[in-house]
């Protein structure tokens, strides 16, 4: 028998320890971090209980009777325990079919972790939302680096690293409060004039979380005559990087800065970690794509790997 309770402070440290050994974690999903725009989103995350173990949790917030794989984070469904097999899977799910009925909760949207970011195989929720019923709602096409047998980079990309370095780009990882703002105004400058939007985070909200997670979050910057032309700030997970901003002014894609910064990157991370996920390049739910970002990403080695959300109508 599952026994579901719905998140609240006072389960902080439980839900921390539970997420830094579940098979699917990654440190977003810790508190610290989930917990910085709690203003926006109504939390509705829930722990699943089987007697008194811990076997999953869910980071999710409701939103007009509708339950949601947490809304500000870019993925997480059920993140698992080491003990939970397939039936656990399947009753943790079953129950909350039933939870969300009686609290009229009427539909899920399910965004499930990606397999290349779990420690051990973790997809019994697939499986589980399949048999449910559950159908696709969007796909979105991410590239992936496998950084241990990487495909080559195209000639071009090699030359622009070549390039930055001749012109003397140099890369240096940010500790200061005013480098994250100077980066997040290099964002938003391109982010405006390209796609006419803005990053998620705000400077001051990037640093705060740089500030509890230094050793996850970094922001590789390119220096060209002391100023920055541009950078990238990677997430660091224990199985799988995943560049959260990348961003290059004009200066530097003539120079190439931002190919060395990832270069940079792929290098300190090449031994310790399998696969540098890139991010999407993919637009209303996955029906639109960009070729042009897809193929940048292609060519320092990169292929397809897949954010799926499922929904469930609960009836």
């Amino acid at each position: 028998m599952i026994r579901l309770e719905r998140y609240r402070s006072e389960k902080r440290g439980e839900w921390d320890v539970f997420v830094k050994h579940a098979r699917n974690s990654l440190f977003l999903f810790e508190r610290d971090y989930m917990d910085y725009h709690s203003d926006r989103f109504s939390d509705h995350s829930l722990l699943f209980y089987e007697e008194d173990e811990l076997l999953a949790v869910l980071p999710a917030n409701e939103r007009d009777g509708e339950l949601h794989s947490h809304q500000g984070l870019t993925f997480g469904g059920l993140l698992i325990g080491e003990k939970a097999k397939q039936h656990s899977v399947n009753d943790c799910l079953e129950a909350l079919a039933g939870y969300m009925k009686e609290n009229g909760l009427h539909r899920l949207h399910y965004k499930c972790v990606p397999h290349v970011f779990h420690r051990q195989p973790a997809e019994e929720d697939l499986y589980t939302l399949f048999r449910m019923g559950a159908v696709t709602e969007a796909v979105a096409a991410s590239t992936v680096i496998d950084l241990k047998n990487p495909y080559k980079m195209t000639k071009g990309r090699k030359a622009q690293i070549s390039r930055a370095r001749r012109e003397g780009v140099s890369i240096r990882i940010a500790e200061e409060k005013e480098e994250y703002s100077r980066f997040i105004e290099l964002e938003n400058a391109v982010l405006s004039e390209r796609h006419d939007t803005r990053a998620v985070h705000s400077a001051e909200e990037l640093f705060l979380l740089h500030s509890r997670f230094p050793e996850q979050i970094r922001l590789y910057e390119a220096l060209y005559g002391g100023e920055l032309i541009a950078g990238c700030v990677v997430y660091v997970n224990p199985q799988t990087l995943h560049t959260q901003y990348m961003a290059a002014n004009e200066t530097a894609r003539q120079l190439g800065a931002l190919d060395l910064a990832v270069a940079a990157v792929m290098e300190d991370y090449r031994e310790s970690h399998a696969f540098l996920d890139f991010g999407i390049s993919t637009e209303r739910d996955g029906k639109e794509l960009n070729g042009g970002l897809i193929a940048q990403k292609e060519s320092f080695g990169g292929r397809t790997n897949v954010y799926v959300r499922l929904g469930l109508e609960m009836g």
